[in-house]
């Protein structure tokens, strides 16, 4: 991969807190505000396409959610839903005021988790000029009966009794009790669908992102299955581009697509391959008609 353009790191204040964020500075006056699903940290999560965007003339504002990287917050490795959000609005408020910037050409890009806090975000954010999903999760009910068929009987009962160890103990003051975000079928992690561990190889194939900690609080188990950010997507008014994996084992093509149909103003992207094929042997395909979408919209 070519070495990333002139990135600048800073700061801005989310909550209580701070959260980190690499700053491409722009030519055209665009930005595209980037963050990764679950534990994914910027550099994983945006590197490949913030680098293509960067190229194209657009500004990137590529962030940290609180509690995870080089961000702020504790304790870590804890997924806030709402606390996401805010972040993402932050992440906004923090873009408009860069020098490159025209506030009225701010975009969003997320995937996986992230892509759904997109349908939220981008619904109570009327002034964006366009948001990208990418493979996004959109409805926990949907997804969460394929994620539990994929995991065998004793590492399901060994997450959900360690998920609400975890939830009794952050009521208590105690240290979270972390999980891997993936793993295969027989472990005990977040995630173990037949795409799940094909992470690495996407996000981190040179194994650069060595303070990168894929883990997260257990707790997530108990509240990703309610967690259902595609029901918002009437209310989106700005353009919203899709993109969808018709061999998702993780987040599932479906329900976004669903979703995609209720936004206003919406385009679905199918593309061949499994949930981080953007990232793999989709990702000219999945770049180029995001480039082409955000040239178009901003």
């Amino acid at each position: 991969m070519p070495a990333l353009r002139e990135r600048k790191e800073l700061r801005f204040a989310s909550g209580d807190t701070t959260c980190a964020a690499w700053h491409y500075p722009g030519t055209n006056g665009g930005c595209v505000i980037m963050a990764g699903g679950t534990a994914v940290t910027k550099e994983p999560a945006s590197d490949l396409f913030a680098r293509r965007f960067n190229d194209a003339g657009f500004a990137v504002l590529a962030f940290d959610h609180r509690r995870f990287g080089g961000s702020g917050g504790s304790p870590r490795q804890v997924v806030h839903f709402a606390e996401q959000r805010a972040d993402w609005q932050a992440a906004i408020e923090c873009a408009a005021e860069l020098p490159d910037v025209d506030p009225g050409k701010i975009a969003l890009w997320g995937f996986s988790l992230a892509g759904g806090h997109i349908f939220q975000v981008a619904a109570d954010s009327p002034r964006l000029a366009c948001a990208i999903a990418q493979t996004p999760l959109v409805d926990g009910p949907a997804v969460a009966p394929h994620a539990l068929r994929s995991m065998t009987l004793p590492a399901l009962l060994r997450l959900f009794g360690r998920a609400v160890a975890d939830a009794i103990g952050a009521l208590l003051g105690r240290p979270p009790l972390l999980v891997p975000t993936a793993g295969r079928r027989g472990d005990v992690a977040s995630l173990t669908t037949a795409d799940a561990m094909d992470g690495d190889r996407a996000l981190d194939p040179d194994h650069r992102h060595v303070g990168w900690e894929q883990t997260v609080a257990a707790r997530i188990a108990l509240k990703i299955g309610g967690y259902r950010p595609g029901r918002h997507a009437s209310r989106i008014r700005c353009p919203l581009l899709v993109v969808v994996c018709d061999q998702d084992r993780s987040a599932l093509p479906g329900p976004a697509v669903k979703a995609a149909r209720n936004a206003p103003n919406s385009e679905v992207l199918r593309l061949a391959g499994r949930h981080y094929a953007p990232f793999l042997e989709a990702h000219e395909q999945a770049v180029e008609a995001e480039i082409a979408f955000l040239v178009k919209h901003l």
